[in-house]
């Protein structure tokens, strides 16, 4: 069984018992969480697929610990120039534990 979520604003494929990473969500840490904008359902064979939504299909999460990223460099240079720019991001995540899908 696996569904198609929006988490975050992203979308993800997630099954029971998985580990995912999002944008950080504001939940506490070793809360439970409910995602109600489920797009696809698959159980046994059998797809479901909203129009936007599946009606009545939730997906629950534990929150496991926020964390950061790793770092992303961004450097920029123009040729003969002289100039030179170094810039770095970390994002913040989330990683959440799948429990549970419901229909």
């Amino acid at each position: 069984m696996y569904a198609i979520v929006e988490i975050a604003g992203q979308q993800f494929k997630i099954e029971k018992d998985q580990k995912v990473y999002v944008h950080r969500l504001k939940a506490e840490e070793g809360s439970q969480i409910d995602f109600d904008r489920v797009m696809l359902v698959e159980d046994n064979g059998t797809i479901k697929v909203g129009s936007p939504l599946v009606d009545g299909a939730k997906v629950t999460a534990t929150v496991l610990h926020h964390l950061k990223g790793d770092k992303v460099l961004v450097f920029k240079k123009k040729r003969r120039k002289g100039y030179q720019k170094l810039n770095g991001h970390r994002q913040y995540l989330t990683s959440i534990k799948i429990d549970d899908i419901t229909i």
